[in-house]
Order: C-alpha cells, then structure tokens, then sequence
C-alpha cells in the first residue's frame, strides 16, 4: 500500500487538537548515573553465530512482574564494546547513589491485566494482525523528511535509528545472538537511503524506481551484558545495541526519551519505520496504540515482519521545556512474544521499552560523558 499525499501530510502535521488539550504533567524520570569502571580486555570475538532476525520468546506472570535486585540490574548494565578490528573489552559500571536506587528508577506503568500462569495453547504466530497496517513511504520528499529519515538499514539485514550525529540504535540479536557476534558484525555497515532522483535520475521516473543505499562502517559497537549473559526469555528485556559511524552524518536523528506510560503519549499511541524483509527496498512506517507494559517492554500489534527488528519506536512526548509534543525514540522494535495473561496465551509485538537505567546506559555510549545524561 503507498500512502496518498494527503496521508503524507497528516502524518507531518503536529497533532493540533491534542497540543490544544491541557498536556499531561507527569514527574519527571528520575535519571540514575552510571559511574564506568575501566575497561578490561577480552580475547577477540569469534563472530561464529548466525543472526536470526525472527526473534521470538515467552513469558508468564514470574516474567511479566519480574523484579531485579540491584546487584543483579548492575551486572546487566556492564557493556562489551567491540571494536572494527574485532577486539573486545569489558566495562563494568556502578549506579550513583545506591540510597536511591529504589522502585523510581524502574518506574513503569503496572499492565492493565494481570498474568496467571496456566499451560499454553499452540496457537499460529501472527506478525500482521487482521488487515495488513502498514505504509511504504516513498518519493524524495518523504524518504529524507524528518521523521523518516531517521531510519536506516543495518547490513546484517535489520533496521536502526539515528539517535546522535554519528550513533545508531538497534536491536542486540542483530549484531549477537547472546553468545557470539554475528558473522556479518565483522564488518558491520549501516545503509543511509538515497532516493532516486539524487542519483541523477530523472524526477518523472523515480516513481517506479527503489532508493539506493550509501552504506557507512560501523568503528564501534556497544552491547548491555545482560543481553550477552541471559537467557532468551530474560535477555528479551536488554535487546538493544549501539553501532558508532566511522563518520559523521548529516541527516536529522531522534533523541532518546524515557518511555513514559502510554497515557502519556500522545493519541497513546507507539510509530516505527523499518525495512521489512517483505518489502524489499521500501522503508515501511506504522502505527498503532499500546495494548500492554510491563517493566521492560511495551505490547503491541503493531504490523512488522523480519527485518524491522531494530527499528526506533516513538511517541509523541511532551516536551515541557518546549511547551510542545516532541517526537523522541521511546523503545526498539524487537520481535516477538507469548504472553500468559488471564490463563490465555496471547501474542504480541514487542519493544524493549528505555528505562531510566537503559537512558543513563545508552546516553553514557552516545556522549561519552555521564554528565550530559540527565533526561532531555
């Protein structure tokens, strides 16, 4: 399906009649500090995994209402840099003010209905719910308008976002299955989209033509340890990566959020543009509304396949600085899940969802400089 130009339009226009309404006022996220501690040397990576793009997990109620002791939450912040000449190091971290490090800082909304634990029924796996949802974008207006243009391809076949001048975001199972390093992270590449007519042809021929794509090495890739450490069913929660260009970019990126609760999104609902792997070519954009949360991850039956793992999800924020609705990258697309809730085993979508602890983490990466990373 190709979006009319009408449908283009309304998707840019700020949303007027929600910035008219009284904006919610939530507390702010108390954003934790992370202190890094020296890195240590690792013996360089074997990149002898596989990657799987059709990432799929389950979770009952002990994972749905999982709660972290605070030593356990900081091993899984630990992080393995990988570098392009494939050596490795391990840097271990300390939360700042330990008397605060409470329920605050995995503050995240309770789901709307509680999970039993009951056996499972085999159900198909759906990944496009009832009619198919989803939008390719084309026409150079559009591919380098903001926010489209924050989305980028990632050579081992998935989707990132653009989150600094010279950072994408994406999914860990991208780039690391939980024990090795893919083998396309060996020389890991990120593919920036150039729409037809700027490669010199003609503006009436674009229409039918696919955009080709400039691919820019990646010098540095960062990985939580809880990603690398856990099971899949836990590691769910830690699926995000951090890829450094070799270069800077030009292009407009997406700034990072706290995820608020879906109440304080606007229209509650969650957007994400990525590179389905049926589709080909095409950057693919939906939306839809938040079904459930957990503490990590947020529910939805937003239509995806293969391929769009990795994707920036956003929403709507609003910015109280600004006085307006900012669109900020709130969670990564990151596949699939079963979830048992009131005895039924229910399928969903699924984002890892930017907790303060993975805002503090994920800023660290970007600036380098754990002064800067308190919430924008």
């Amino acid at each position: 399906t190709t979006f009319s130009l009408l449908t283009h339009l309304l998707l840019l226009l700020p949303p007027l009649t929600l910035s008219l309404l009284h904006p919610p006022q939530p507390a702010p996220a108390h954003v934790p500090m992370l202190v890094p501690h020296t890195p240590t040397p690792l013996t360089r990576s074997r990149f002898s995994a596989q990657a799987q793009l059709d990432f799929t997990t389950h979770c009952n109620s002990s994972c749905f209402h999982r709660g972290e002791q605070d030593e356990q939450l900081t091993d899984k912040l630990a992080f393995e840099t990988l570098y392009a000449d494939g050596s490795r190091t391990l840097t271990t971290v300390d939360v700042e003010g330990e008397e605060e490090f409470d329920a605050r800082l995995f503050a995240h909304p309770s789901p709307r209905r509680g999970p039993r634990g009951k056996p499972r029924h085999k159900r198909v796996r759906r990944q496009i719910y009832g009619a198919d949802g989803r939008f390719n974008i084309q026409g150079d207006n559009f591919l380098l308008d903001y926010p489209f243009s924050t989305a980028v391809r990632i050579s081992t076949g998935c989707t990132g976002v653009l989150v600094s001048q010279q950072h994408v975001l994406t999914a860990a199972h991208c780039v690391h299955d939980g024990k090795d390093y893919v083998k396309g992270a060996r020389k890991l590449r990120v593919g920036f989209l150039i729409p037809p007519s700027i490669n010199g042809t003609k503006a009436d021929l674009t229409s039918a033509k696919k955009p080709l794509v400039r691919w820019v090495r990646v010098k540095r890739t960062r990985v939580p340890k809880g990603w690398i450490q856990g099971p899949q069913d836990v590691s769910m929660d830690f699926d995000y990566a951090l890829l450094e260009l070799r270069w800077p970019h030009r292009r407009p990126f997406m700034r990072l959020s706290v995820a608020p609760s879906s109440d304080d999104l606007a229209g509650k609902r969650i957007h994400f543009s990525g590179f389905d792997s049926d589709r080909p070519g095409e950057l693919v954009y939906r939306f839809c509304p938040v079904e459930e949360e957990s503490s990590d991850l947020i529910y939805q039956h937003c239509d995806a396949r293969p391929g769009a793992s990795g994707s920036g999800v956003y929403g709507r924020v609003w910015d109280n600085s600004l006085e307006r609705w900012e669109r900020k990258v709130i969670g990564i697309f990151s596949g699939h899940q079963w979830l048992e809730i009131d005895g039924e085993n229910r399928d969903y979508n699924v984002a890892v969802r930017i907790t303060p602890l993975k805002f503090a983490q994920i800023c660290y990466w970007v600036h380098g400089n754990r002064l800067d990373c308190v919430q924008e």
